[in-house]
């Protein structure tokens, strides 16, 4: 870019021989000469100019790609609470968009330092070399630009925030209407989402429209200026020429670098509204970047469960969202090798357990423990590697059947794959898919039924083959002969491990070792099915309703 920029320079000084020498009578020994020349500067100019194009777009493209990488590895760091309170849409847009953004300013930046002030040296040297007054007369006006620079800068970034924010609405509009559209056909809201999304465009365009008028004035006022010094340099050097004090080739010179000069202090005046918008973006990346999660965890663990599998226990744990509090003083013990059941009410806190066993949360008094550890001494991946889960929303991913299924873990033969497939009462639908192990699932597995994707989610808990098995209404989505048949299967593959059962439907828990009954955050009963039965408690009333309900449905 500093050849290119240089090569500005050279072409207009060139053109006082070309007028002076060539055009001159008897000039015709320095037509060869000064042609080549002049065609040798263009032929470098094209060249430089592909060549930094090129490395440029590499640049820009490596540099978006490693901070789009470098935010998504931050992301996944913080904690679900920061999740649950920020919109897909908005993240999408922090990553792809202001990364996107930021993108283009370092072309156009590079481009305007490496490129175009060098040619604004270049065309400047030749223009004072020629007369320092006519340069100063030409660039008499440009403190008049400095004002004006100043208030465009507040107006554009704050014009550029509001468009990047609303760049997240409009993502969060699409993610929402895509991943709900069964339910957007079923209630014939098409049209009500379509107003909805017409409304952000409205305002996005609006936002943008007018981004790009105030990034669009100081080039406009460029233009303004550089008139006037245009003006100023025909009337001094025009009344010269015309005297005989200078010649034309001084003058076609001098006027030629002052017109190249207008393109590279256009584009630098553009330059200063693009960086203001880039430097929005550039905020809010940064401003990601800061936040850390709640959680401080260490990052590697004292000590682990020795004995596996491990027992698993709450010591008078609180917990809440906000001010809304979830558990107290909750205390139960899951046995080591043992099958646990939690039931209890909508509300009684049993997916708040489910978050605090598999590190999501952490308490915000009490105790934790795994195989007598507490569990804000462990290491999050230490942790969560005690685990396999299953939960009613079995979220599968864009990707073969096979990546589901191994998530990541090499090493897993087919073999193995096959024989967890059977366990979970899936092996024969596989087998029917048309590329077998390697058949796309799409979008959070919509090419499955939500049986088949209970399966997958049930068969991929069986390959981690952890100490711990969670789950969380893992046969929600069965009918009731397969629920049955995978129940039994998800006893067998228990065996072995300290298994925890969130349930709602009580038939599929009777065998358990061991039944909690929760309500408002604690626990109220402790037995197997046939003593809190004969108790006659909160388990029974639940117990009873269940099952007059599905014997009206019968």
């Amino acid at each position: 870019m500093v050849i290119e920029g240089s090569t500005l320079g050279a072409l207009s000084y060139m053109l006082e021989p070309l007028f002076d020498k060539v055009f001159a009578a008897g000039g015709t020994a320095a037509l060869w000469p000064v042609g080549m020349l002049i065609l040798g500067l263009f032929a470098l100019r094209g060249v430089t100019s592909l060549v930094s194009k090129s490395l440029m777009a590499h640049i820009s493209q490596t540099i978006a790609a490693a901070m789009q990488t470098d935010l998504l590895r931050h992301l996944l760091t913080l904690d679900l609470k920061f999740f649950q309170s920020t919109s897909p849409g908005q993240l999408i847009e922090r990553v792809q968009g202001d990364t996107l953004a930021v993108q283009g300013i370092w072309i156009t930046l590079v481009a305007g330092l490496g490129r175009d002030v060098i040619s604004l040296i270049g065309l400047m040297a030749v223009a004072i070399s020629i007369d320092p007054i006519w340069t100063l007369a030409a660039v008499m006006g440009t403190p008049l630009l400095i004002v004006p620079a100043a208030v465009l800068r507040t107006y554009l970034v704050r014009k550029a925030r509001l468009a990047r924010q609303q760049a997240g609405d409009r993502a969060t509009r699409l993610d929402e209407i895509f991943h709900g559209i069964q339910a957007v056909k079923l209630n014939r809201m098409e049209a009500h989402q379509e107003d909805r999304f017409s409304a952000i465009l409205r305002r996005i365009v609006r936002a943008e429209t007018r981004a790009a008028a105030g990034r669009a004035v100081l080039p406009s006022l460029v233009d303004l200026v550089t008139g006037l010094g245009f003006l100023a340099v025909l009337i001094l050097g025009g009344r010269e020429v015309a005297e005989g004090t200078r010649t034309t080739g001084e003058f076609m010179s001098f006027f030629t670098a002052m017109v190249l000069t207008f393109q590279p202090i256009r584009r630098l005046g553009e330059l200063a509204g693009l960086w203001q918008v880039a430097s929005a973006s550039l905020h809010r990346i940064v401003a990601l970047h800061a936040l850390h999660p709640a959680q401080n965890r260490p990052s590697t663990s004292p000590a682990l469960p020795k004995d596996l599998p491990p027992d698993l226990a709450f010591h008078a744990v609180d917990f809440g969202y906000g001010e809304a509090r979830v558990l107290n003083g909750l205390s139960f013990t899951a046995q080591a090798g043992k099958v646990t059941a939690l039931v209890g009410p909508s509300g009684a806190g049993k997916s708040t357990v489910f978050h605090l066993l598999t590190g999501l949360s952490d308490p915000g008094a009490g105790e934790v423990t795994i195989g007598g550890i507490a569990s804000t001494q462990m290491a999050l991946a230490d942790q969560r590697d005690l685990f396999a889960t299953v939960t009613q929303d079995s979220a599968l991913f864009d990707e073969p059947l096979r990546d589901n299924l191994t998530v990541g873990r090499a090493g897993l033969s087919d073999e193995q794959i096959w024989a967890a497939l059977a366990t979970a009462q899936a092996r024969d639908f596989v087998q029917a898919l048309p590329q077998g192990l390697d058949t796309p699932v799409g979008p959070r597995g919509a090419t499955l039924s939500g049986g088949q994707r209970q399966r997958i989610a049930i068969a991929r808990a069986l390959l981690r083959d952890a100490p711990v098995l969670l789950l969380d209404e893992a046969t929600s989505a069965l009918d009731a002969a397969s629920e049955q048949a995978l129940t039994l299967a998800l006893e067998t593959a228990g065996r072995g491990r300290t298994t925890l059962v969130i349930a709602h439907r009580l038939a599929t828990i009777r065998n358990a070792d061991q039944i909690v009954v929760m309500d408002a955050g604690r626990v109220v009963e402790t037995g197997t099915n046939e003593t809190l039965l004969a108790k006659g408690g909160l388990y029974a009333r639940l117990y009873a309703l269940q099952f007059q309900d599905q014997e009206a449905e019968a």
